[in-house]
């Protein structure tokens, strides 16, 4: 029986349970070490990121004879420079449609509270049945809107702190960025060095197979965010919808989230919608629909194929899981890490399938 593969797999599970139970008893010893990787998380993500987005660029620049420091330069100066096209471009505009939408924010509520009166005027008009449901409604959105109120001093300064955290630890990448361009072959051997034989050969394959898998993700996901904004600006501009560069830029942005991000980015340009112009809603929506469908129908599957290949099943599971264990950094890496966990158990089930094999054939 010890040698079937449930018994070994739920020996693992309660292993794997075991440990985790016995972290959170000592968990305070670990705490040094979870300040030390806060630290680091943010600026380790983006020089990550940079750097899938930056190899191809660099193993062109070097396969010209260009020497590495020449090239890690280069990549450095074209980062550096893309990002102040990108500032001074869109900037001006996000900044004046912002100052614009903080003075609109005001009429916008009071629409809303029309709104919300004309229910309530429609209320006795309702079954009884309905009539309870449209006030616990309001009722529940009052006691939001007042608690959000009462919390938004302390919001504010906790973000305004974070916010300057953040920008402090951003210098950081840059550094994360050129050591990973200039070390990042030595990484696979050193990993590879504590094994030998067999195992060696298996470790090597399985790393090559996760910096593809984040690879094309990485590369993939970002072109396909990048062309949905791009989609959604020029549909926004099309019907003159207000703060369309805004809007189409947190589209963006929440496509990097799988399947959550279309229904986030469209809620708020439909709210401005409404308050603009009631029937502009529904070409928000069309726009969204037009978009969505070009995205998952054409260019995903031309841009990043089956790079992870994942179930939409799975994949909302694994978001909403995720987002109730680590919030919203959870959701953005929920999938790239599932797509890293699956390819090591995916690598070691052909492993073991392999040792299988081989073993018949010893026994024919």
């Amino acid at each position: 029986m010890t040698h079937k593969l449930w018994f070994q797999t739920g020996i693992g599970i309660l292993l794997a349970m075991l440990i985790i139970f016995m972290f959170q008893q000592i968990q305070e010893v670990f705490n040094p070490f979870v300040i030390i990787a806060r630290t680091i998380f943010l600026p380790l993500l983006i020089g990550g990121v940079l750097f899938y987005l930056t190899r191809p660029l660099l193993h062109f620049l070097e396969s010209k004879k260009l020497p590495r420091w020449a090239s890690i330069t280069f990549v450095l100066t074209v980062v550096i420079f893309t990002f102040w096209l990108i500032y001074a471009m869109i900037a001006p505009v996000i900044g004046e449609q912002s100052a614009s939408l903080a003075k609109s924010t005001p009429e916008m509520i009071n629409e809303g509270e029309k709104w919300v009166d004309y229910l309530l005027s429609q209320r006795d008009d309702l079954p009884p049945q309905a009539q309870d449901s449209v006030e616990k409604a309001i009722s529940n959105v009052t006691n939001n809107v007042n608690d959000w109120a009462a919390g938004f001093g302390s919001w504010l300064l906790t973000f305004l702190q974070n916010f300057i955290q953040g920008l402090f630890l951003l210098v950081l990448a840059p550094f994360f960025l050129v050591y990973m361009l200039k070390d990042h072959e030595k990484f696979a051997p050193f990993l590879a060095g504590f094994f030998h034989g067999e195992r060696r050969t298996w470790v090597r394959k399985t790393l090559h197979d996760l910096d593809v898998t984040l690879r094309s993700y990485i590369q993939g996901q970002l072109l396909v965010s990048f062309l949905v904004g791009v989609m959604l600006l020029i549909g926004y501009l099309i019907i003159g919808l207000d703060y369309a560069l805004l809007l189409a830029l947190f589209g963006m942005f929440t496509n990097v989230i799988p399947f959550l991000g279309p229904y986030l980015a469209v809620v708020p340009a439909l709210i401005i919608a409404l308050m603009q112009e009631p029937q502009m809603a529904l070409y928000v929506a069309i726009i969204m629909l037009v978009a969505q469908q070009i995205e998952s129908n054409f260019i995903s599957p031309n841009v990043m194929g089956k790079a992870l290949d994942i179930h939409p099943l799975t994949v909302i599971t694994v978001i909403l899981a995720a987002g109730n264990i680590a919030g919203i950094w959870g959701i953005i890496l929920a999938i790239p890490f599932y797509g890293v966990v699956k390819t090591i158990l995916s690598n070691l089930y052909k492993k073991r399938t392999e040792i299988r094999e081989a073993a018949g054939k010893e026994i024919d």
